[in-house]
C-alpha cells in the first residue's frame, strides 16, 4: 500500500514507516486506525492502560518523550506499534492474557520497538507486501488474502524481523525487570500464543478455519528459544525500585465484562433502524428520521424533521395470494401508478404509487412478504409537490427491510468475559456443555485459563469464561 508516497508494513507488532519516501505522521495513520477500527469504550480499562504504558515509558531510553495509547475494539489478536511513538493493542489480545505482568510484557514489547528504532529499519520490498495483507484481512475479514500476504511478506524478511522482535523482547523484559514485574511472565505469554498457534493448525488441519494469532506469524519465539532466555535471564541482575507481584487480581477485576468475539455495539446504536425482535425484522429510516411504534395497533412510523413527510409499517396477516393480488384484492387498495414487484433481501413484494385524490398528496404504497405475515408500508407527504422529492427515500427505506439473522440477535448482547470459581466438579467439558461450545471453544476455554492441551481446573480456581 502506498501512503502518501509512502510504503507501510505491519511486521510482527509493528507498523513501519520506510524512510525512502517520506510519509504521514503518526497522527495521520492514527486516523485512519480510528476510522478503521475505532476505540473501545471503556474508561476505567483504558486508563488502567494508559497508566502501565506511561510506567514503562518512564524506564525506558525514550522517558522524556510523549507516548499516545489507545485500546482498539477489536477482537483480533494483535497489538502495534506506530511512528511518533503511538502504541495499540485490540481488546481481542486482553482475553489470552492471564495477569497484570503479562499484559505489561505486551505492552513493553510495543514500546521497545519504538526505543529499539525498528520503525525505519524495515526493507520497503517487504512492507508493501505485508502492510496490504494485513489491511487486506482487517478490512476484509479474509483469512486466505491475510495468510497469502504474509507468507510473502515473509519470505522476505526473514531473519531481519526476527531480530527485531528478539531486540523488542529484551527491551521489554529490561523494562519489566526496572519496574518490578517478574521477566519470566513474557516467556508465559509467548507460551500462551505459541499453544494458540498449535491448537490453530490442529483446527486447519482437520478442516477448520485458523485464528489469526499475535506473533504466530514469525513462528520466531519458541519455549525454548535460548537466545530470548538468556535475555530475559539477564533481565533479572536490573536494579529495580520496588517487587511486584503478577498482579492476577487486579487484572480479574479489570477484564470483567470485556466483549469477547466481535461487538455489535454500532448496530445497536444506529438511530434510525427499527427493529422488531418479536416478529425478527428490521428496517432503516431515512437518516435523520426519528420514529416510534403504537403498540396498539403495532404500526411503526417515521418522520422527516418538521413533518414534511412520513413513513408507516404495519404488520398484517398473510394471505395464499400474491403481494400484488394481496393489495389489490384482501385490502381493496385503488390501482396503483407504476406498479412492479420488489424483493428486498430476496422476499417478495409488490409497490407502487397512489394517486392522491381532490389535491391531496400521492402516496408511496409496497407490501413485502416475510414468513407469516405481509408488511405494508405507507409513505406520504405534507405537501403535493414534496412527493418527488420525499419518494427515493421512501424507496430506499423499504429496500432495508429484512429478517433479522440469529447472528444479529446474538449480536443484541455480544459475548463477555466473566470470571468463575471451580469447584470439585468443574471440568472444561462441562463448562462448555453449560455454554453450548463447541470442542474447538472448549479447547480455546483451556487454553485461555493456562490449562491447554488437556488440564483441568482446581477447585477454587478462578476461570474465565465468554458467554451472553
Amino acid at each position: 500500500m502506498r501512503y502518501s508516497g509512502l510504503i507501510v508494513l505491519v511486521i510482527g507488532s509493528l507498523l513501519v514507516f520506510t524512510p525512502a519516501f517520506g510519509g504521514p505522521s503518526g497522527e495521520e495513520l492514527h486516523k485512519e486506525v480510528m476510522a478503521s477500527i475505532g476505540a473501545y469504550e471503556d474508561p476505567e480499562l483504558t486508563a488502567y492502560l494508559e497508566g502501565l504504558v506511561n510506567d514503562i515509558v518512564s524506564v525506558s531510553e525514550d522517558a522524556d518523550e510523549a507516548f499516545t495509547f489507545t485500546l482498539l475494539d477489536s477482537g483480533d489478536i494483535n497489538a502495534f506499534a506506530t511512528a511518533d511513538n503511538y502504541v495499540y493493542i485490540n481488546r481481542g489480545l486482553l482475553n489470552y492474557i492471564a495477569n497484570e505482568a503479562q499484559l505489561v510484557s505486551v505492552l513493553a514489547h510495543e514500546v521497545g520497538h519504538i526505543t529499539q528504532k525498528h520503525v525505519n529499519l524495515m526493507p520497503a520490498a517487504a512492507g508493501g507486501a505485508r502492510f496490504l495483507s494485513w489491511l487486506a484481512g482487517a478490512l476484509s475479514g479474509s483469512e486466505e488474502v491475510y495468510q497469502a500476504g504474509m507468507a510473502y511478506a515473509n519470505s522476505l524478511l526473514k531473519g531481519h524481523g526476527r531480530d527485531n522482535e528478539l531486540q523488542a523482547d529484551q527491551a521489554a523484559a529490561r523494562y519489566m525487570s526496572k519496574l518490578g514485574y517478574d521477566p519470566d511472565q513474557l516467556l508465559e505469554m509467548l507460551g500462551t500464543m505459541k499453544d494458540l498457534e498449535n491448537l490453530d493448525k490442529d483446527r486447519a488441519a482437520q478442516g477448520g478455519a485458523p485464528r489469526r494469532s499475535y506473533h504466530g506469524i514469525f513462528a520466531s519465539h519458541p519455549r525454548n528459544d535460548m537466545r530470548l532466555r538468556s535475555a530475559v535471564s539477564k533481565s533479572k541482575t536490573v536494579e529495580s525500585a520496588a517487587t511486584r507481584d503478577s498482579g492476577e487480581t487486579r487484572y480479574r477485576q479489570m477484564t470483567e465484562g470485556l466483549v469477547w468475539g466481535e461487538n455489535f455495539k454500532e448496530k445497536e446504536q444506529k438511530p434510525e433502524r427499527y427493529s422488531d425482535m418479536a416478529l425478527r425484522v428490521r428496517f432503516d429510516f431515512p437518516e435523520g428520521w426519528t420514529h416510534s411504534k403504537n403498540n396498539q395497533t403495532s404500526a411503526v412510523t417515521g418522520e422527516a424533521e418538521g413533518g414534511a413527510a412520513r413513513l408507516s409499517m404495519k404488520p398484517l396477516p398473510r394471505t395464499p395470494q400474491t403481494a400484488e393480488e394481496y393489495l389489490y384484492n384482501f385490502l381493496d387498495i385503488a390501482q396503483l401508478k407504476d406498479g412492479r414487484e420488489i424483493q428486498p433481501a430476496r422476499l417478495k413484494g409488490f409497490t407502487g404509487i397512489l394517486p392522491g385524490q381532490d389535491g391531496n398528496p400521492d402516496q408511496r404504497i409496497a407490501v413485502v412478504f416475510y414468513k407469516l405475515n405481509a408488511y405494508l408500508f405507507t409513505g406520504e407527504v405534507a405537501r403535493p409537490e414534496d412527493f418527488g422529492k420525499f419518494d427515493e427515500k421512501f424507496l430506499d427505506s423499504i429496500d432495508t427491510f429484512r429478517p433479522i439473522s440469529n447472528r444479529e440477535i446474538v449480536g443484541q448482547k455480544p459475548k463477555k468475559i466473566h470470571y468463575v470459581k471451580a469447584t470439585d466438579a468443574t471440568t472444561f467439558e462441562a463448562l462448555g456443555e453449560h455454554l453450548k461450545l463447541d470442542p474447538y471453544e472448549v479447547q480455546i476455554l483451556r487454553l485461555i485459563n493456562g490449562h491447554y492441551p488437556a488440564g483441568e481446573p482446581r477447585p477454587g480456581e478462578w476461570i474465565r469464561i465468554f458467554k451472553q
